[in-house]
């Protein structure tokens, strides 16, 4: 692909992406150059950063069952990144095919990708947007016709929120989708936490600041104040490993870097 078609598309080539980094960081191959030099970097200073991924990863696949064993048969992924293994719309086409998927991202290579893996889904779909912006997601032609607000609906935002540091009013952010939903909806979030971390992962945290996208680590009470108005359900904001665990959980569950809940709009 020339410069042009890069341009032409919205690629940044010049800073690391976020998206693609955490794409290579799990194996995927959806990445650029500038993006596996500086996923490299992460790794130097935080070794298991795989892991952590790995783990996430885990905990999506573990929170959108939850979702259905739940009753939730629509679900909106908030910066949903590349369309690796294991995603949203094949955990829950699983249990059941006919559940409803929308996966939200403005990076233009996600959104490619994704589009074409979900090419022959009807019941799964990319919507490119930006999703500071909910109305411009909400009233998507793609979303209104994929999903039912009157009906609940599962919002994932799985390492989305601590892209949004606080000048950007996360709270407000998160209160607009929950004002959208139906009683019985539900949120699931993880997020970087810098609560008993080590010096390589504030190194870590140090690189992404210079990054497309710098990262907000946040605390347990901090991403409390973020969900106000939905209950959070037990186990409460745990580090993610410890959240419904279906496996053994790590020795020290804070190596994972994050912190996860699930609350419910009632």
């Amino acid at each position: 692909m020339s410069e042009d078609e890069y341009a032409r598309r919205g690629i940044d080539l010049d800073k690391p992406n976020p998206a693609r980094v955490y794409d290579y960081i799990l194996g995927g191959r959806l990445n650029y150059a500038v993006d596996r030099m500086f996923a490299d970097q992460v790794l130097a200073a935080q070794p298991n950063a795989r892991e952590r991924a790995q783990l996430n990863r885990q905990w999506l696949r573990r929170a959108i069952r939850f979702g259905m064993d739940n009753g939730i048969r629509q679900f909106l992924d908030i910066g949903s990144g590349m369309p690796t293994v294991g995603h949203v719309h094949e955990v829950a086409h699983a249990i059941d095919p006919t559940a409803r998927v929308v996966y939200v991202d403005n990076e233009p290579v996600a959104v490619a990708h994704s589009e074409i893996v979900l090419e022959d889904n009807e019941n799964a779909v990319m919507v490119h947007a930006d999703a500071e912006f909910p109305d411009d997601v909400l009233e998507h032609e793609t979303t209104e016709m994929m999903l039912d607000l009157d009906q609940p609906v599962m919002v994932v935002m799985a390492l989305f929120v601590h892209f949004i540091p606080d000048e950007r009013d996360p709270a407000r952010l998160i209160a607009a989708y929950r004002d959208a939903l139906a009683p019985g909806s539900y949120l699931a979030m993880s997020s970087a936490t810098p609560e008993q971390q080590s010096d390589g992962t504030a190194r870590a945290v140090a690189m992404y600041q210079k990054s497309a996208n710098p990262v907000t680590p946040r605390t347990a009470d901090e991403l409390r104040a973020l969900v106000d108005g939905f209950e959070i359900l037990d186990p409460g904001i745990v580090f993610i490993p410890e959240w419904r665990p279906e496996e053994a959980v790590p020795a020290n569950p804070a190596e994972c870097g994050g912190l996860a809940l699930v609350a419910r709009k009632n």
